[in-house]
């Protein structure tokens, strides 16, 4: 499974980069941990002053691995007696990360392709870019925190046209409106983003801790995490997310009537 995420250390640098361009770096399982594994080991490694995400082949990622979504029972819920710990390795390490984060973004970003930019420090897309938040397509809620991030950043109105329209942004649009620092040309981005990270890393590692924790209330985003977590959980196991899950593999449109779904 790691050469579906490729490491690298260099420059004070942790570089991951999303290997599955066959299937459009959909995040399996596997994924998740090593993703989760590499960051969070960046937070006790001194050599370490920036993690720099990337892609390679034609899209950054499109989204979870839906054939696994339709699998897990629980969304990531403990078969432990303690309360579930909602949300994926992934999205709890980049919530808690104390090392600042570049995200070099081509092609589309899908679902938590998109909503983990929300907890990068700087991002970059190239022109080619687009996000895409779909959730409520799928019959699902919102994700690692986006409904708390996403909103606070670009408001209310523009936020519910991702999770319940769909509406996808193209990068000069995420730009005007805050989702990234800037747009540049395919063959620019790799290279513009490391630079980034590169002279992150430079920096005093103490001041630029500091300055991020005092940027983001981690506690409110892990427990908006949980909160997201009840509330996709249900939805995954609802007659809705059935019924989205099955048109999705038989590529028709889903009919949510209530006499479709059983419902009176």
């Amino acid at each position: 499974m790691t050469d579906q995420v490729l490491i690298d250390r260099s420059q004070g640098v942790l570089t991951l980069t999303l290997n599955r361009p066959e299937k459009k770096n959909a995040l399996n399982d596997g994924m998740y941990a090593a993703l989760g594994a590499a960051i969070e080991g960046a937070d006790d490694d001194r050599s370490i002053g920036c993690i720099l995400i990337q892609a390679n082949g034609d899209m950054f990622c499109s989204g979870r691995d839906v054939s696994e979504l339709g699998a897990a029972p629980a969304a990531g819920a403990s078969a432990s007696t303690q309360p579930p710990r909602f949300g994926s390795p992934l999205v709890h390490a980049l919530a808690r990360s104390g090392k600042p984060v570049v995200a070099a973004v081509n092609g589309r970003a899908v679902g938590v392709g998109a909503t983990m930019l929300l907890h990068c420090d700087l991002v970059y897309l190239a022109d080619d870019a687009s996000l895409t938040t779909p959730f409520a397509n799928l019959a699902l809620t919102p994700e690692a925190a986006s409904s708390l991030l996403l909103t606070a950043r670009i408001g209310h109105a523009r936020a519910f046209s991702m999770f319940v329209l769909g509406e996808t942004v193209d990068a000069p649009t995420a730009l005007a409106w805050g989702l990234a620092n800037a747009v540049v040309s395919p063959a620019e981005l790799h290279a513009r983003a490391r630079a980034a990270a590169v002279a992150v890393a430079a920096k005093p590692p103490g001041a630029v801790a500091a300055t991020k924790r005092l940027m983001r209330d981690v506690e409110a985003i892990t427990a908006r995490i949980q909160e997201e977590g009840v509330h996709f959980t249900a939805q995954l196991r609802s007659a809705e997310s059935k019924e989205a899950m099955a048109a999705f593999r038989e590529k028709r449109k889903p009919d949510f009537s209530p006499s479709a779904l059983g419902v009176s």
